[in-house]
């Protein structure tokens, strides 16, 4: 199987702008911003969408380091995850984006 940019990524094969790593997760700067602040929060271990990872204790993680990276970085924050390419999903590698930093918030779907 081919790597994914994220892999590409983890392995250093293709530069990035990195805010957050341990020994489980990576966490990028978007190189396709949709916010003034945009982060990507992947995790080492691949799985193509979040919906495959059925560790309860992994999937808290996953979200407790996508938190912490939030924090960092801003106030108010969106974290979205794309399940599929049915809902926007274009990098079949498990990730969480991070949206921040706007001065009017954006409308989206279920805010409220």
């Amino acid at each position: 199987m081919e790597k994914n940019i994220f892999q590409r990524i983890m392995d250093r094969e293709i530069p990035s702008s990195i805010v957050f790593e341990n020994e489980s997760y990576i966490a990028i700067k978007d190189i396709n911003p949709q916010a003034p602040v945009h982060f990507l929060v992947i995790p080492k271990a691949f799985s193509t969408r979040l919906d495959e990872i059925t560790d309860p204790l992994e999937l808290g993680k996953l979200y407790a380091v996508a938190v912490q990276v939030a924090r960092a970085h801003l106030t108010d924050y969106m974290l979205v995850t794309n399940v599929g390419a049915g809902a926007g999903q274009t990098v079949f590698h498990t990730h969480i984006h991070i949206l921040g930093g706007w001065d009017t918030p954006p409308k989206v779907l279920g805010a409220h």
